[in-house]
């Protein structure tokens, strides 16, 4: 210990010492003795007062043990502790959270007597020691024994509350020092806020903000920083921002609050513009500052602005510590930059399992399976355990890759270390199984979890209605309200897209009818859902319709469901609403999206308007391969063959390579405008140069395009060489052929094979009897008619449609009920006399 530069203090015993000189000298002994006391007591004040100087510089340096030496060394020579001395060490204990030294202290305290235990500064500074070490009991208990509880012991048992998590109490304390005359102040208004806030009782926080007011704290920094903080856990931002934009002085903390608060309520783009306000107003950025502009950025995939984010840090010198660094990880996993994620993890000094984890995530999330495995095995080679996040990750990876497997190790693994009664685990391992279609193993799961919450009902629920299982689903939901469970907007999502799944329709919209009577709001899932599936059931109408509540109903489409009302408006050809949801994504800034603007040239293309669709396509800056393959397919629609192979041979100059559905839309072009020796070498191409597997659709337009231009011989020797049994789609086409060039024997062929697949088809037999007719062989074609009617089979007429302002026109084949169509009839005469008059004639393609 470091020797004490102070004055020599003599033995406290000699001044009750009395010499033989003062006993004999009684009128000089008196003057003796009371100088000998005046300048004793001097001399103790100095020395205490050196001693509580060096006590309190030491605690301030965080040398508590050598401030307790101290201590120890003025017991030692007698000298009196007081109250001040004693409240110094156990505020040093609080700064460097020495709890062990503090309970010393604390014993030393009670062996010195009434004289500090019930001194209000010690009591106080004791509750404030133990409060801040989280010691909650002892806290509690030394609280209720206070003489009295001043300002001081309610802010530390009430932020002691709040450090907790029991918000509760801590609003019941600001309420209780009230009413005991004990007024709040600017220590203990924000821990009061930061309970509100997270209980989100707006209400209750709006009452302490009337007080703040009324006390006159509301220019208080600290306290202006929690409201701020607590409008925004409440989901009140508006309130947050007149809150920050009426304090007189704002800190760092104060901005932080305001970018957190736009964060948390999903208003990314505003917290990147607070961001840059606050650098502007050059105030200090804190790896808070940066976690949140991050946070916003991986949210909008802003890649160009949380690369910026993470320069600054590097820039300002903030510590790459478990927290900022975890958030850069975070930031570059969810903008897929995997490479720059792999750099920030070795570049962090010390890493926890929320680091690994993260990590782990970044790879589950962006496909890289293996080595989300590699960096699992390199944990465990760590000695870090796995907690509930990594087994979620992995089992969320088995899920998507059906890697049955893994699940099970990973299943097994939460079995060993206590981990299944976690309710996100068990969610996980039930989704596993039921993505690895063994929906059995999901329900054991299930049964054997006692603790079912809400989400393992919904996850089971979810597991159903993916399967189509619709039935099952309805019962559990069913169940799961007779065991108390009430269902959420999620149950009910998954009960309409288990229905929508298996073709019910009217139970769907149902199901969705009852939600609302029971004042369950639809949410942007459900909105969606509903569209995509009535899409997909070929309820395009009201598909369309639904769109347009939804937007009533105040909820934003997103992509999923723009894409499936522009999918709706392509399949009935309704242009005019196409057009209307096209405006829509422009206003709405989701035009920029590949699967918004391949769905427009889609619709463009399917509802006649290749102009438009091809206006769409050169809008679109950065292209991807799904919106050429919907260009091309356009072309081929559209019967602009030339256009389509100019458009693919482009493919190859960009280096993006085609995919099968591209082949299937170049095809069809070539088969659309009779291209043989192009579709024959486009064939060719896909398996040598671009390493494409041929499927009977690609076979199927080979064969119809060799059929169609009279080569029948070699489009059957294809036909013999596919490796796959040709469909009816495939033999229909020849047999169309047959007809044209009257080859009877190989079209009775080809007919035998296309009634044994398609027994019940009537289109097969009148297939047959064209190629019959064509030959002039009529007994023939009435024992084929005489046949279908046997089988009581009839041809379904042919059908379509035009819609023109708000209404439908239906026309079907042999169909003499349209109220124009004398007129209608004789425009079609004049087209056809024109056409005879410039030389065209009819088309078999």
């Amino acid at each position: 210990m470091a020797s004490l530069s102070i004055t020599h203090i003599p033995n406290p015993q000699f001044f009750h010492f009395k010499s033989e000189k003062s006993r004999r000298s009684p009128h000089f002994a008196p003057i003796h003795v009371s100088k000998l006391h005046e300048n004793g007591q001097s001399s103790r004040i100095v020395v205490y007062k050196s001693y509580l100087h060096q006590i309190t510089s030491l605690c301030k340096d965080g040398k508590i043990q050598e401030a307790v030496d101290l201590l120890t060394e003025m017991e030692s020579r007698d000298l009196r502790i007081g109250p001040q001395i004693y409240g110094e060490i156990l505020q040093g204990c609080v700064w460097e959270r020495a709890f062990f030294t503090g309970q010393q202290i604390h014993a030393r305290i009670i062996k010195n007597g009434d004289f500090c235990t019930r001194n209000e500064y010690v009591e106080t500074k004791l509750v404030v020691f133990y409060a801040k070490c989280d010691a909650r009991d002892v806290a509690n208990s030394l609280f209720r024994r206070l003489s009295v509880q001043n300002v001081f012991s309610w802010a530390a048992i009430i932020g002691l509350h709040c450090r907790l998590g029991s918000y509760e109490e801590s609003l019941l304390g600001f309420c209780e020092m009230q009413e005991i005359g004990v007024f709040p102040d600017n220590f203990v208004i924000p821990n009061a806020l930061k309970a509100c806030g997270a209980l989100q009782l707006i209400g209750f926080g709006k009452g302490v903000h009337g007080y703040v007011v009324k006390v006159g704290l509301d220019g208080c920094v600290f306290v202006g920083s929690s409201l701020v903080d607590m409008y925004g856990k409440c989901d009140e931002v508006e309130d947050a921002r007149k809150v920050f934009d009426r304090m007189p002085e704002r800190n760092t903390v104060a901005w932080n609050s305001m970018i957190v608060s736009y964060g948390q309520n999903g208003l990314n783009k505003e917290a990147l513009e607070m961001f840059y306000d606050m650098r502007v107003e050059g105030v200090e950025l804190t790896g808070v500052t940066v976690s949140s502009f991050l946070s916003a950025s991986a949210n909008l995939s802003a890649v160009e602005e949380g690369r910026q984010g993470h320069a600054i840090a590097v820039l300002s010198g903030l510590e790459l510590d478990n927290n900022l660094g975890s958030s850069i990880l975070n930031f570059y996993g969810k903008v897929g930059l995997v490479e720059d994620a792999e750099l920030v993890f070795r570049s962090m000094f010390e890493k926890d399992v929320v680091t690994w984890n993260l990590l782990i995530s970044c790879y589950v999330q962006n496909g890289e399976v293996e080595k989300a495995l590699d960096m699992c095995r390199l944990m465990r080679s760590e000695n870090m355990r796995f907690d509930s996040v990594t087994l979620t990750s992995v089992l969320s990876m088995c899920a998507d890759t059906s890697n049955l497997k893994l699940g099970k190790e990973g299943h097994g693994y939460c079995i060993r270390h206590n981990l299944e009664s976690d309710v996100v685990v068990a969610s996980c391992i039930m989704n596993m199984y039921a993505k690895c279609k063994r929906i059995g193993s999901a329900i054991q799961v299930f049964s054997s979890t006692t603790q079912r919450d809400l989400i393992l009902w919904n996850t089971l629920l979810a597991a159903y209605a993916d399967l189509g299982l619709s039935g099952e689903a309805l019962k559990l939901f069913y169940r799961m309200q007779l065991d108390g469970v009430p269902p959420n907007v999620i149950s009910y999502n998954s009960i309409i897209l288990g229905f929508l799944r298996n073709g019910q329709v009217d139970e769907a919209k149902e199901m969705f009818s009852q939600m609302q009577s029971l004042n369950v709001l639809p949410n942007l899932v459900t909105w969606t859902t509903l569209i995509s599936g009535l899409t997909q059931n070929g309820f395009g109408c009201d598909a369309i319709l639904v769109f347009q509540q939804m937007q009533e109903a105040g909820i934003r489409p997103n992509t999923v469901s723009a894409t499936s009302a522009l999918s709706a408006c392509r399949d009935l050809a309704l242009l005019r609403y196409g057009k209307t949801i096209h405006g829509y994504v422009i206003r709405h800034d989701l035009c920029l999206s590949i699967p918004i603007t391949t769905s427009l040239v889609d619709m463009y293309a399917k509802c006649g308007s290749i102009c438009q669709a091809k206006n769409v396509f050169n809008v679109v800056v950065n292209k991807e391969l799904p919106i050429y393959n919907a260009m091309i397919s356009g072309y081929a629609i559209h019967g602009q063959a030339l256009e389509a192979l100019s458009l693919y041979k482009h493919l190859e100059d960009v280096g993006i390579k085609p995919d099968s559905i591209t082949f299937s839309s170049i095809l069809s072009a070539c088969n659309h405008a009779g291209l043989v020796s192009e579709g024959l070498e486009l064939l060719d191409d896909m398996v040598s140069e671009h390493s494409v597997k041929p499927t009977m659709e690609h076979y199927s337009c080979v064969v119809s395009l060799l059929s169609k231009s009279g080569d029948l011989e070699k489009a059957y020797e294809l036909l013999q060489t596919i490796p796959y049994e040709p469909d009816a789609q495939i033999l229909g086409s020849l047999l169309a052929a047959c007809k044209e060039r009257h080859e009877i024997e190989l079209g009775e062929y080809l007919s035998e094979h296309l009634l044994k697949l398609e027994p019940d088809n009537s289109g097969n037999y009148i297939a047959l009897s064209n190629v019959y007719a064509a030959a002039g062989m009529w007994n023939v074609v009435t024992e084929v008619r005489n046949v279908m009617k046997g089988k009581g089979l009839y041809k379904n007429p042919g059908c379509s449609w035009i819609h023109i302002g708000e209404e439908l026109h239906v026309f079907v084949a042999g169909d003499g009920s349209h109220p124009k169509t004398e007129e209608i009839y004789a425009t079609l005469a004049l087209l056809e006399m024109e056409m005879h008059l410039m030389g065209y004639s009819p088309m078999i393609y």
